[in-house]
């Protein structure tokens, strides 16, 4: 898939020399390559269709957790984005048999 943008829409200032590069390469078609090679529709739809299957296998709910207030002290001492951190935790103490036999 090419997506063209006009340079006068980025967020940077472009200096005279890109300016002139970006010109001279305004009429040019694109090349697909080995890294970025050109994909039919079909192939555009299963990566779609496999992309929002894993979404929604990754989606999180939220849930009410009651917290000694030790615990929560400490989880909010690692400051933000400390619910993530618990969730990782909660997950590997979960995937572990010992940890999860020893809290038991």
């Amino acid at each position: 898939m090419i997506i063209k943008k006009n340079y006068a829409d980025m967020m940077m200032p472009l200096t005279d020399e890109e300016r002139a590069e970006l010109e001279a390469l305004k009429d040019t078609e694109p090349v697909p390559d080995e890294d970025c090679p050109a994909y039919s529709l079909e192939e555009l739809r299963e990566m779609k269709k496999i992309t929002e299957e894993r979404k929604a296998e990754r989606c999180k709910q939220s849930v009410t957790l009651r917290l000694s207030p030790a615990t929560l002290a400490k989880a909010r001492s690692l400051g933000k984005g400390y619910t993530s951190i618990l969730s990782r935790i909660i997950e590997n103490a979960l995937n572990d048999p010992d940890t999860l036999h020893n809290s038991l």
